[in-house]
């Protein structure tokens, strides 16, 4: 089966090498809220509203960028390991990668769903903001399962 949209096998390696540290960064950023100096640099911002101020467009602003840095790691290396191919990639591969992907959507918005109904305010947007990934990471833990599974069932036969 042709799989064009698929990366080389080689960017799952390098995904878990962005992914890992992406999530390890994204946490101590949740849990401690680090300022760490060297990554106080101006960057361009399309748009900007602070707290008491007017909202500003297309204007270079001063910021800490371990939040982009750790959702840019966390998004990258989830693409890398979600979309590269097995070292054998046939039909069934292919089957559970699409039901996982499926599957993975379902949980998503039905999570989100439940959000819209039941969280407000501030709440509901930190829940927006974990949802920009976690339907890769669903995606991620049910493949990988299904996969593992699958190794078990021909272990199991052999």
């Amino acid at each position: 089966m042709r799989t064009n949209y698929l990366l080389p096998n080689s960017f799952k390696r390098i995904g878990w090498f962005l992914f890992i540290p992406g999530i390890i960064l994204g946490t101590v950023f949740l849990i401690i809220e680090p300022e760490i100096n060297f990554l106080n640099v101006t960057v361009f911002s399309i748009a900007e509203h602070s707290f008491m101020e007017e909202r500003e467009f297309f204007t270079f602003t001063e910021n800490n960028v371990l939040d982009e840095l750790s959702g840019l790691l966390i998004i990258v290396g989830a693409l890398f390991i979600a979309f590269s191919k097995e070292k054998s990639e046939d039909e069934f591969i292919s089957k559970i990668r699409l039901d996982s992907l499926v599957w993975a959507t379902y949980i998503n918005y039905t999570i989100l769903l439940f959000a819209i109904l039941f969280v407000y305010d501030m709440a509901f947007l930190w829940v927006m903001v974990f949802n920009m990934f976690t339907l890769l990471i669903f995606f991620i833990v049910r493949y990988n399962l299904a996969l593992y599974n699958l190794q078990k069932q021909v272990g199991d036969e052999e």
